[in-house]
C-alpha cells in the first residue's frame, strides 16, 4: 500500500513575538535552516497537529533573519508590530517539499523511511520501520515485526541498501545483534 509522500514539511515553530517590531523567535525544525530561513523565502502557516498548512492563514515571506540563543529571530513581510505577531504565536511553519533544497546523492528524507520493509541479507523479513530517532552518533530505526521491536542503527556498516522505489531496506547486522 503506497503511502503518499507529504506535500509539505514542518520547518519551524513561531515560538513567540520578540520586541515590538513584529519580529519572531523561531525554533528551526529542519536539518537545513540555512536553506529555509533566507530573505525572500515564502513559508505557510498551520496548526500543530496538521500535516498541511491552513489555507485561511496568510503566507509569510522571510524579510530578515538573525541567530538568537538556540533559535532564530525572523522578521516576516507584512508583520509590522507585536499585535500582528501575537495573532500568529504558536503556529508552525510549513514549506512545500518541491521548494526544499534538493537532496544530495544518496540522501533521503526521513519520512521516506517510514513503513519501509527491513530484511537481512539472507532475506529474513524483520518487519517495518515505525519510527526514526535522530541521535548521535547515528540515527536509529525502530523496526516492528516477527521478532518484536528491533532498534537498528542507521549506519553504513549495518544498513547496506535502501531502495526507495521498492520500499525496502537491507541490513547486515553484526553477529548476535538479532539475538539481543
Amino acid at each position: 500500500m503506497g503511502r503518499e509522500d507529504p506535500r509539505y514539511l514542518v520547518v519551524g515553530h513561531l515560538n513567540k513575538p520578540h520586541g515590538t517590531k513584529g519580529e519572531f523567535f523561531v525554533w528551526p525544525l529542519t536539518d537545513h535552516p540555512e536553506g529555509v530561513f533566507v530573505p525572500g523565502v515564502v513559508l505557510l502557516l498551520g496548526e500543530e497537529e496538521a500535516n498541511e498548512p491552513n489555507p485561511d492563514l496568510p503566507p509569510l515571506r522571510v524579510d530578515t533573519v538573525r541567530p538568537f540563543q538556540r533559535g532564530l529571530l525572523v522578521h516576516f513581510g507584512g508583520v509590522e508590530d507585536r499585535n500582528q505577531a501575537d495573532l500568529l504565536r504558536g503556529r508552525y511553519l510549513f514549506q512545500s517539499v518541491e521548494e526544499l533544497a534538493p537532496l544530495g546523492e544518496g540522501e533521503l528524507f526521513y519520512h521516506q523511511l517510514l513503513e519501509m520493509s527491513v530484511f537481512t541479507g539472507e532475506g529474513e523479513n524483520l518487519g517495518r520501520v515505525v519510527e526514526v530517532f535522530e541521535l548521535s552518533p547515528s540515527d536509529l530505526l525502530e523496526v516492528r515485526g516477527p521478532r518484536g521491536v528491533i532498534m537498528v542503527p542507521f549506519a553504513n556498516h549495518i544498513v547496506v541498501d535502501v531502495d526507495v522505489e521498492e520500499r525496502r531496506i537491507v541490513i547486515d547486522p553484526p553477529e548476535g545483534f538479532l539475538d539481543l
